[in-house]
């Protein structure tokens, strides 16, 4: 246990910080899970894409994952937009 007055600041502040983080997280693949959907069920897939790329480039800008992490799921993504399309 920290006995310090800025351990316990720091525990505070990890305890947020990793609550906000796990939202994004989950807002990130609830998008992506979004975008499969349209894929498969025929909605607007180029919107809903839009809106997971937005997302996941955020998320990567926030630190919550890495630059390259947030490359590589965007570029499977439009793979998928254009094999749905063409």
């Amino acid at each position: 246990m920290a006995h310090s007055n800025s351990a316990k600041k720091r525990i505070r502040q990890n305890i947020k910080r990793r609550a906000i983080n796990r939202w994004r997280l989950r807002s990130m693949r609830v998008a992506i899970k979004d975008f499969e959907t349209s894929i498969s069920g025929g909605g607007d897939a180029v919107a809903a894409f839009r809106k997971a790329s937005a997302i996941v480039d955020r998320t990567a800008q926030k630190g919550v994952i890495h630059r390259n992490q947030a490359a590589r799921r965007k570029s499977r993504m439009n793979a998928r937009l254009k094999a749905h399309a063409g």
